[in-house]
C-alpha cells in the first residue's frame, strides 16, 4: 500500500480534497466486522517537530471477548510540517508499513482521529480508509472544528457534532457521568454502526480498547531502530 506524498502545504491540501471526493459513509458496512484493528502514531519528541516516529496496529477479535489476534509495530521519519488538519500526512506512511506486516487483515480501522469531522472531510481515518480499501472511522479524545448540544449523561447518550450546518459525527458517551468522546465515520461504514462498534470497543473505559492498546505498542517502540 502507498499514498501520495506531497511537498508543500498547497499540494497536500489538493490530496486530501481528491481524497475527500471519494469518501462513502452513507451506509453501513455490507458485512458485521469480526477482525477490528486500532492505529496509532507516537513521536520521537514534541509532535509539532520533524523527527522519528513509532507506529503500531492492534487486531482485536470482536466475536472473542476482544481478544489481540494480531498487531505490529514500525518506524519512520515524519518530514512533513505540523500543519492542523494536515497530519495524516505525517502519520499515513508509517501506518500502511504496519498494516502491510500484519498476517491478518482488518475487517475494519478504528483511528486515534477524525473521519469526516474535518474542515476538508477528510481526517485521518478517512485518508487511511480510501488509501488502503478498508472501512474506517476515527474516535477522537477532542472536537476539532465541530460543535454539539448537551450529551445525556448515561453510558450510550449522544449528540450530533455539527460543523457548517452539516452533521460529521457524534458526540457520545461511553462511560455514564464521564466526558464524552467524538466518533465520525471515516470511509465504507455510517455513523450509527461506527458508534455502535465503539460502544462495542469500550467495556471498561472512555477510550476504545482498540486505541488503548495500540497507543501502548507504538510508545513501547524505540525510535531509533
Amino acid at each position: 500500500m502507498t499514498a501520495a506524498t506531497p511537498c508543500t502545504e498547497r499540494e497536500a491540501v489538493e490530496i486530501q480534497r481528491e481524497l475527500a471526493r471519494r469518501v462513502r459513509v452513507d451506509q453501513p458496512m455490507a458485512d458485521p466486522p469480526r477482525f477490528v484493528a486500532g492505529v496509532d502514531v507516537a513521536y520521537e519528541s514534541d509532535s509539532s517537530a520533524a523527527g522519528r516516529l513509532a507506529g503500531a496496529v492492534v487486531v482485536l477479535d470482536l466475536a472473542d471477548n476482544l481478544s489481540v489476534v494480531a498487531s505490529a509495530t514500525a518506524t519512520g521519519v515524519c518530514d512533513f510540517p505540523y500543519v492542523p488538519g494536515l497530519l495524516a500526512f505525517r502519520e499515513v506512511p508509517v501506518l500502511l508499513t504496519v498494516l502491510d506486516q500484519l498476517t491478518v487483515r482488518p475487517d475494519l480501522l478504528v483511528c486515534d482521529g477524525y473521519g469526516v469531522a474535518h474542515p476538508r472531510r477528510c481526517g485521518l481515518a478517512s485518508h487511511l480508509g480510501v488509501v488502503t480499501g478498508i472501512p474506517a472511522f476515527g474516535v477522537a479524545k477532542t472536537a476539532f472544528v465541530s460543535t454539539h448540544g448537551e450529551v445525556p449523561p448515561e453510558r450510550g447518550g449522544w449528540a450530533d457534532l455539527v460543523d457548517g450546518g452539516e452533521v460529521v459525527g457524534r458526540a457520545l458517551r461511553t462511560r455514564t457521568g464521564v466526558k464524552p468522546v467524538y466518533v465520525s465515520a471515516g470511509h465504507l461504514i455510517d455513523i450509527a454502526q461506527a458508534t455502535g462498534i465503539t460502544l462495542r470497543l469500550t467495556p471498561h473505559y472512555r477510550l476504545p480498547e482498540t486505541t488503548r492498546l495500540a497507543d501502548r505498542a507504538c510508545r513501547e517502540v524505540p525510535r531509533h531502530r
